[in-house]
């Protein structure tokens, strides 16, 4: 990482806590990709930027606790998605933005990364592809976790429209970047 590029402190969350559907019920950051769990990927991206690494996880805490600082979960029932782990990771962040990843992007980079974190301010900053924002690929203030509760408490679950409103900065990347593939079925992850 580059010494001359001044960074805001942040808590980085990976989120891991789906139910795995398109994976058959397997749990998405354990599958092997290249040798190694897709976890391990974003652990090896991520773990320069932060002494705080977060990761949002329902199952499997026993393989997960060697990824991360802290494991959090959703604290409801049922598998409510990711804006729950987002939920969870805001309220667990020990510093004042928390930067979002999905566990199934092995191929992002740390380009993407310096790019989302040099915009941070007030306002959460998200990708677009091709004009389509990707919710699961920001940074948001932890001071956004008030409006979120409040969000969440009126029956809120999707991350991307709770995001759009609140008027975020776009990093925009053009349509089907590689580096945004989500590696979320059997045959994405034996594809690449």
């Amino acid at each position: 990482m580059p010494d001359s590029i001044p960074l805001p402190r942040c808590s980085v969350l990976l989120l891991s806590g789906g139910r795995g559907q398109r994976m058959g019920g397997a749990d998405k950051g354990l599958l092997d990709w290249q040798g190694h769990p897709l976890i391990a990927w974003l652990h090896q991206l991520v773990r320069p930027l932060t002494d705080d690494l977060i990761i949002s996880c329902n199952r499997n805490a026993d393989y997960y606790k060697a990824f991360a600082d802290r494991l959090v979960t959703d604290g409801a029932a049922g598998f409510q998605g990711p804006l729950a782990g987002i939920r969870a990771g805001l309220q667990a962040a020990h510093h004042p933005y928390l930067l979002v990843l999905p566990c199934d992007a092995p191929l992002l980079d740390m380009r993407v990364l310096l790019a989302l974190l040099k915009l941070v301010g007030e306002q959460p900053v998200v990708v677009s592809q091709g004009g389509f924002i990707e919710p699961l690929f920001c940074v948001i203030p932890r001071a956004q976790l008030a409006n979120l509760e409040v969000a969440w408490q009126a029956g809120e679950r999707s991350p991307q429209r709770w995001l759009h409103g609140l008027n975020p900065l776009i990093v925009e990347y053009p349509a089907k970047d590689p580096r945004f593939a989500n590696l979320n079925t059997p045959e994405l992850l034996t594809q690449r």
